[in-house]
């Protein structure tokens, strides 16, 4: 058996490992296994590529390692969980920078050793320019999500006159240097300027698109990020490449799907950007006036000792206050006394997908009470207590109205179904919709001010009282 048979045996092998990751990574149980099969599949591929491209210098091998190894921990360690969002986005972004850095380096080395004839090949100059496109634009859109996550740039959407004309523009700047590209690749200036019109072009798909609709925007440039590296690996003649490449994108495009439903947005919506723009309407003052009833933690503690099943919703603002930990010691509490403790997890619930889940791992909450949303929602009406905690929209009644509002038609979490709501929240503003809640002023609906994390806190100390 020659070097190449044995290499795509090992690629074969790799590309098994991969699947089986992603098999075991569909649920949390078996979820590190999968990630130890996925990184074993990787190393298998990194092991064959170095051996069969003659990369053999143990000097470069041991930096790599030991850069990968420091980053990692680094990373590891000092990244919070609250973080993730972030960290994700930003991950999304070195996966495209790399396919567009190794295309680019590819041309060059093609240059050099076939000149003009690398124009023939017109796998290798289609797949330079998709390789490039695709990932500037997940580069640069992944910055500008990482900005508007981390605060560095507004969450809100960016919008302009003409701004749709001037994304068509730069789609079309960026398509027509990738043509020219494939007609004289010799001009190695081609590839950069297409990369730079792209990078733009991300920027600009990304801007419009607030900050509560990141999970798909995440979701999105995850699967634009696996586009890119899998037609860096027809750039390479790299078969793992490409499988991998693929397997990402198109779990990216079945999870943006999922997300897309779950907000009642269609893909080209998300595509062309724009989503999530804030509507500031009125009628606060009508629906709250004088209907509002505002509970303590005395009183909700007095509740939830008399209760038999309490279902906890978390949104962005539990991640933000941090509150999970307080949330698990009140969890524990009512559970001793054999009181039904599930939490109603929202798709888009947070800033990345299974953002809430992460959080209430972190602090070990068995992922069996962690319920979808189409699980939960039949048990609200025998539900005694609902806490709602640092979410708006995706418990907002009015989604459920046809049209007429940003939310209509959105899926929500029926949880003004519930016997007794109680909202944590610092005041009544309105979501990320700016559309007031009618949720806040239901008769069985009672209001708890202040922090997530010192409501809770409270909350736990109260119980213990009564």
């Amino acid at each position: 058996m020659d070097l190449q048979s044995i290499a795509n045996l090992g690629y074969l092998i790799a590309a098994v490992f991969f699947i089986l990751g992603l098999k075991r990574m569909s649920h949390p149980k078996t979820a590190v296994q999968g990630n130890l099969f996925g990184a074993l599949g990787m190393f298998i591929a990194v092991v064959i590529t170095l051996v069969t491209q003659g990369i053999l210098n143990i000097e470069y091998i041991l930096i790599g390692i030991a850069a990968g190894t420091l980053v990692g921990t680094l990373l590891a360690l000092k990244i919070k969980m609250t973080a993730m969002p972030q960290l994700v986005g930003l991950f999304n972004g070195f996966g495209g920078i790399a396919s567009v850095l190794v295309a680019g380096a590819a041309l060059y080395l093609e240059l050099a050793a076939h000149g003009a004839a690398v124009a023939a090949d017109y796998q290798f100059t289609v797949s330079i320019a998709a390789s490039g496109i695709i990932g500037a634009v997940t580069f640069f859109g992944s910055i500008v999500a990482f900005g508007k996550l981390q605060g560095l740039v507004t969450e809100k959407p960016v919008r302009y006159p003409g701004e749709q004309v001037v994304k068509v523009l730069l789609a079309g700047g960026a398509i027509a240097v990738g043509v020219l590209i494939v007609l004289d690749p010799t001009v190695v200036l081609y590839y950069w300027i297409m990369a730079a019109i792209a990078g733009l072009l991300g920027l600009m798909l990304v801007l419009p698109i607030g900050g509560a609709d990141m999970p798909i925007v995440i979701a999105l440039l995850n699967s634009y990020s696996g586009i890119a590296a899998a037609a860096t690996g027809f750039v390479l003649n790299n078969s793992i490449l490409i499988v991998a490449g693929s397997l990402v994108g198109a779990s990216g495009i079945i999870l943006t799907r999922i997300m897309c439903k779950a907000m009642n947005r269609s893909l080209a919506n998300v595509l062309f950007g724009g989503v999530g723009a804030v509507v500031e309407t009125k009628g606060g003052d009508d629906i709250y006036a004088g209907k509002v009833t505002s509970t303590s933690a005395e009183e909700v503690a007095m509740i939830l000792k008399s209760a038999q099943r309490v279902v906890f919703v978390p949104g962005y603002g539990m991640a933000v206050a941090r509150a999970q930990a307080a949330v698990r010691m009140i969890t524990e509490m009512m559970e001793k006394d054999g009181i039904e403790v599930a939490f109603g997890i929202h798709p888009v619930a947070g800033r990345m997908p299974g953002h809430m889940n992460v959080l209430l791992a972190e602090e070990n909450i068995s992922y069996d009470k962690l319920l979808e949303m189409d699980q939960v929602n039949p048990t609200f009406p025998n539900t005694d207590v609902v806490i709602v905690l640092g979410a708006n929209d995706v418990v907002n009644p009015v989604a459920r109205e046809s049209s007429g509002n940003p939310i209509a038609g959105m899926p929500i979490l029926d949880v003004d179904k519930a016997r007794t709501v109680v909202v944590i929240k610092r005041s009544l503003s309105p979501g990320f919709a700016g559309i007031a809640n009618p949720l806040f002023a239901a008769d069985n609906s009672l209001m708890l001010f202040g922090d997530g994390k010192q409501v809770v806190e409270e909350l736990v100390t109260a119980y213990k009282e009564v």
